[in-house]
């Protein structure tokens, strides 16, 4: 029988494009329908791509980069923990390698989650998830750093950005003190016209004049010579990269109020032996925020976190 005013049918809409997520040879990729994509290798759970929609690729990778699992990545977002740099010899660290062993570890996969966007736009967003844990490691660092800890390390990827995150939990029974940093490497077109704003009046440790501390007092930090700086910024401003004057990426920070700025230049990168093309030093930037500048003590059951957000402006 018919019924007056009888509701209209409704209107199938054709399914939405997704973000797409794949594992395959102990790498991840993800890639959005915008055309972002990033991606990252179980070892060192190292994000060694970020490419925004334009196709233009965002991090530098050293063509000599060791992608075999052998020695670290050079290039990418490798992860510093529980320890940057050289480890203090009277510390607890004391016996771990430089930077750690988070970044020369084998992490595991443990899975995707996409957020859903309003109106009728496609899932704009994906979120990749790896663990670390004490019973992954080797009996030997096992012994040069015996905690029981576990780590989750996010990546999402969304239009124009990228987000890596890290929690840090202490399984065991004992307090434990760590430090950690995202070793970001940025690609520039040109290093000489490359400048880092949001840290004036930040006092930093200079490595390349004697590891002596000095208050940063520009406003746009030029970067002419062999830089090595670790900022320290409470207040945790944004911290942007100017190429040729305009805005090229923004670094937003929570829980993270150090950045080191790093470019080894010339001499330096010329006796890197896995660092290639030698002339690179002028396409490079590294912006690392992290927590280093002292330590962080974490009680047994507890937890912390604390993530950055990198941004692409042209």
């Amino acid at each position: 029988m018919e019924r007056k005013n009888r509701p209209s049918s409704i209107a199938m809409s054709p399914s939405l494009p997704q973000p797409s997520v794949s594992l395959e040879d102990n790498i991840v990729t993800a890639r959005l329908p915008s055309g972002d994509s990033c991606q990252v290798y179980l070892y060192g759970a190292t994000v060694t791509s970020w490419k925004t929609s334009d196709n233009n690729e965002r991090l530098f990778l050293s063509s000599a980069a060791a992608l075999d699992g052998s020695k670290p990545i050079r290039g990418g977002i490798p992860i510093v923990f529980p320890v940057f740099g050289p480890p203090p010899k009277d510390h607890a660290t004391g016996q771990l390698p430089q930077h750690g062993f988070a970044r020369n570890s084998v992490w595991e996969y443990l899975g995707k989650s996409s957020s859903e966007s309003m109106g009728t736009k496609a899932d704009d967003s994906v979120k990749l998830d790896f663990g670390l844990g004490s019973s992954m490691l080797s009996e030997d660092m096992k012994k040069k750093w015996p905690h029981d800890f576990g780590l989750v390390y996010s990546v999402t990827l969304s239009k124009g950005k990228l987000e890596v995150q890290l929690h840090v939990q202490n399984k065991g029974d004992k307090a434990f003190d760590f430090q950690c940093l995202f070793h970001s490497y940025f690609t520039v077109k040109d290093i000489s016209k490359t400048t880092v704003s949001g840290l004036e009046g930040a006092s930093y440790v200079d490595k390349v004049r004697k590891a002596e501390t000095f208050t940063e007092e520009s406003s746009d930090i030029p970067i002419t010579s062999e830089t090595d700086r670790v900022y320290s910024t409470p207040s945790v401003p944004p911290i942007v990269v100017k190429e040729d004057g305009k805005d090229s990426l923004v670094c937003t920070r929570d829980a993270l109020p150090d950045c080191t700025v790093w470019n080894g230049w010339q001499e330096k990168i010329a006796g890197m032996g896995d660092f290639e093309p030698k002339d690179a030093w002028k396409r490079y930037l590294c912006i690392e925020p992290g927590t280093v500048s002292s330590w962080t003590k974490l009680e047994a059951g507890d937890a912390w976190e604390g993530s950055a957000i990198f941004e692409a402006k042209l």
